[in-house]
This record gives C-alpha cells, sequence and structure tokens, in this order.
C-alpha cells in the first residue's frame, strides 16, 4: 500500500512539477508578494482535489477521464472539457518540448537537437507505457525535490532571510483558487487514467496528503526565495537564474540538468494523458501515438517559452475554475457515500 501511494504521489508531482514550475516562472505569474495565505489554501485545495479525483477512477476502474468528467459534470459539458484537456495537454507538452530544447543550449547542444533528444527519450519511455512513466517518475521526483529544495534553503540562508516569516497584509488570496484551477486539468486526465491500477484505497490516501504538502512547501520556500529577488526577475526569462545569478558556474548547469527532468516528467505526463485517451480512437502501441503526437507539436516549439507561460498558464486557470469547483463539491453533491 505504501509503495503504491507512492508511486502515485510522484506521479502526481512529476505532473505538476514542468518547466513552468521548476523555473520559478508560473509561481511568480500567480503569487508573488503578500501570497502565503494563497498557498496554504492552494495546499488544502490541491490535497483535496486528487483525493477526490483518484477515489472516482479507483471506484469507476477508469482508464481514461471521459467517465470521470461524466461524474464530475454531466455528459453536456463533458463535452466541452474533453476538448478543453486535449488543447491543454497537447499545447503545454509542445512547451514541454520546446523547453527541453532551450534548456540543453546551456550544455552547448543546438536547439533543435535538444528538441530532438527530449522527443527520442519520450518515445523510448512509451515503450513500456504507463509502467514506464510511473518507474522514471519514482527515480527523478525524489531527486528533483531533494535538489530544489536544497537550493532553495541554501539561498534563504546565505541571503539572511527567514524561512518562515507572516506579511502584515494578504491580499493575493484568491490567486489560489486560480493556480489550483490551473493544475486540475492534467490531474484530472492523468489520474484517470490509472483508476484501474490502484489496488488499495490507502494509496489513494498517501498520494493526495503527501503530494500536497510536499507542493505546498516547496511553493511556500520558492515563492519567498523568488520575492528576495524580485528587482532581477524582468531581467531573466527564467527566474530560477536570479536565484542563481551569484553561484557558480557548475551550480547552473546542475540547476539547467534539474530543470530538464522537470521538463521531461511534465511532457510524459501530458503524452500520457492524450495517449489514454485517443487509445479508444487508435488502438495502437502507446510508443506510436506518443510519436504522432510529438511530430504535431515540433512546429510550436519556436514559441517563446516565457511568453506562452504569461499568456496560456493565466488563461487556463480561469477556464478551468467551473472544473475545480466540480471536484471540490462532487462529495457534497452526491453524498457522503461516494467518497
Amino acid at each position: 500500500m505504501v509503495s503504491g501511494g507512492l508511486k502515485w504521489m510522484c506521479l502526481i508531482i512529476g505532473t505538476m512539477i514542468g518547466a513552468g514550475y521548476a523555473s520559478g516562472r508560473e509561481l511568480w505569474e500567480f503569487f508573488g508578494h503578500e501570497s502565503g495565505l494563497a498557498i496554504l489554501l492552494f495546499t488544502v485545495m490541491f490535497s483535496a482535489s486528487c483525493l477526490i479525483i483518484l477515489h472516482i477512477s479507483y471506484q469507476s476502474g477508469s482508464s481514461d477521464y471521459v467517465g470521470v468528467l461524466h461524474k464530475l459534470m454531466g455528459r453536456k459539458v463533458t463535452v466541452l472539457y474533453d476538448g478543453l484537456i486535449i488543447m491543454y495537454l497537447f499545447t503545454t507538452s509542445g512547451v514541454m518540448v520546446a523547453g527541453g530544447g532551450a534548456t540543453m543550449q546551456t550544455f552547448q547542444i543546438p536547439y533543435w537537437v535538444g528538441v530532438l533528444i527530449i522527443s527520442s527519450f519520450l518515445v523510448l519511455l512509451f515503450v513500456w507505457d504507463v509502467n514506464g512513466l510511473t518507474s522514471v517518475n519514482s527515480l527523478i521526483i525524489p531527486i528533483l525535490i531533494t535538489s530544489l529544495l536544497f537550493t532553495l534553503v541554501v539561498f534563504q540562508w546565505e541571503s539572511g532571510n527567514a524561512l518562515f516569516f507572516e506579511e502584515p497584509g494578504q491580499r493575493n488570496w484568491p490567486a489560489a483558487f486560480t493556480f489550483t484551477a490551473l493544475n486540475i486539468l492534467p490531474l484530472v486526465a492523468v489520474l484517470s487514467a490509472v483508476g484501474n491500477k490502484i489496488k488499495h484505497e490507502g494509496e489513494i490516501w498517501i498520494a493526495s496528503i503527501g503530494s500536497g504538502l510536499i507542493l505546498g512547501g516547496l511553493s511556500f520556500l520558492y515563492n519567498q526565495s523568488l520575492i528576495v529577488v524580485a528587482s532581477d526577475i524582468m531581467l531573466y526569462e527564467i527566474p530560477l537564474f536570479a536565484i542563481l545569478n551569484a553561484y557558480p558556474y557548475g551550480m547552473l548547469l546542475f540547476m539547467a540538468f534539474l530543470l530538464w527532468m522537470a521538463i521531461f516528467t511534465t511532457a510524459a505526463s501530458g503524452i500520457f494523458g492524450l495517449v489514454s485517451r485517443v487509445k479508444s480512437w487508435l488502438p495502437w502501441p502507446a510508443w506510436v501515438l506518443s510519436i504522432m503526437f510529438l511530430l504535431l507539436m515540433i512546429p510550436m516549439t519556436s514559441i517563446g517559452f516565457s511568453n506562452l507561460v504569461a499568456f496560456l498558464y493565466p488563461l487556463y486557470g480561469l477556464l478551468n475554475l467551473y472544473l475545480l469547483g466540480a471536484v471540490l463539491l462532487y462529495p457534497f453533491l452526491q453524498g457522503k457515500n461516494n467518497l
């Protein structure tokens, strides 16, 4: 039960921590000053959302997200959100592939070669289907979280800032709803695809509570670090590099590799959601479907990373507020026996 819960927890975190989050760009777009309460609200809503989605998936034995959407919002609205999820997964996965190519430039690798490298790894991953995805997440996510936490704690320590403090105002608390809503679409898409693989309800609680606490704590620490370098963030496409400005070049290379891993896990989760959805139409092997989607995504890779995050992420956050409300209200509307 514990190992299963940790496996799904890594899947959740891998879905959440992509280029936008790991680079700090996504957090800075939504949070910033006076956001302590917003991050606390996000932690609670995120854990509750994962718990509800996984319970629905487990009870229905789902292998894709359509059945879960039917239960959450009915058939008519499901058609709309089915299209929105496909668009979201496709565009964000394309952004991840582009980010992978851009990150490889740090290692003096040409952009298009970097795009081909991350695409090749993604295709190889899907030779093993969902088992390959969960195995890679179980390996990469602990390294990713530990390294990012270490970097942020060292930065806070050397800059002389307290890790936890209260700000006099918390006027940015509404950002919790749009930030949680932004991440609800990929959660529904990915977690709905593993309902038939969950063996015990205890796995659901471990995955939901664990991922919420880890992401909530990391978000608060990361946001506090970004506040310290707020005046320099406009100079960097990737805010994390503003934090690393005074660090040796070797540290920059290490964090670039860390960012690439975050990009890879989110691209893999997004493509997994797409593959799971279209398998009912095209019963081809997962690796063949992944090649098809990657070929369609390549034209997107010429669009600027920060511009896409700044435009698409807040837009999706607003569009997903209805879905977030449907998820959080589901236990109350359906009765206690359904949760």
